[in-house]
């Protein structure tokens, strides 16, 4: 499944430098990262959030964990949580696990960890299980108009060895 055509249109509006990535089915970034062997570092993480003001999109690297207190200041917000995964279809129109990162596209608000500015590029999840988006950290947030922050707590994840070679990606593909 391609990323959606209104969403390549989308990021084709915000005249910013973009490549997908097509890849094997994955739904969480740990195996994006694994897939494609980079380092979780570089791989975002896209989280819905529910606050007393609206849902958001919470962007960090798939190597950290979110810090619910320190987004709730953040977002100078009294109550923060993770919706169920029903809210995925109800609210966004698309399957759980498949939103994309891209805050504006979906009418919320965006929020960043600025930890994910260590990586040059960035890989995000496009509203597909088989195709990604690369582009610089800098680029995605000055497109989405993203609020910056330190919410992320460092996680101990660590990819697995393959031991089978892979494969490229399908495609990559400069937009």
């Amino acid at each position: 499944m391609p990323i959606p055509k209104k969403i390549e249109a989308y990021l084709r509006k915000t005249n910013k430098k973009f490549y997908v990535i097509a890849h094997k089915t994955v739904y969480t970034g740990y195996d994006l990262a694994q897939t494609l062997r980079k380092s979780l570092s570089s791989i975002a993480k896209t989280l819905v959030v529910k606050t007393d003001k609206g849902y958001a999109l919470v962007i960090l690297p798939a190597s950290s964990r979110l810090d619910l207190k320190k987004l709730k200041k953040i977002l100078k917000v009294k109550k923060v949580t993770i919706p169920g995964e029903k809210i995925m279809s109800k609210v966004f129109k698309v399957k759980p696990g498949a939103i994309s990162a891209f805050g504006k596209f979906h009418k919320v608000d965006t929020v960043v960890d600025k930890s994910i500015m260590k990586a040059k590029d960035v890989i995000f999840q496009a509203g597909s299980f088989t195709d990604s988006v690369m582009m610089k950290a800098k680029d995605f947030i000055e497109a989405e108009g993203a609020l910056l922050g330190d919410f992320a707590q460092k996680a101990n994840y660590t990819l697995q060895k393959n031991t089978v070679k892979a494969k490229k990606p399908a495609r990559k593909k400069k937009v």
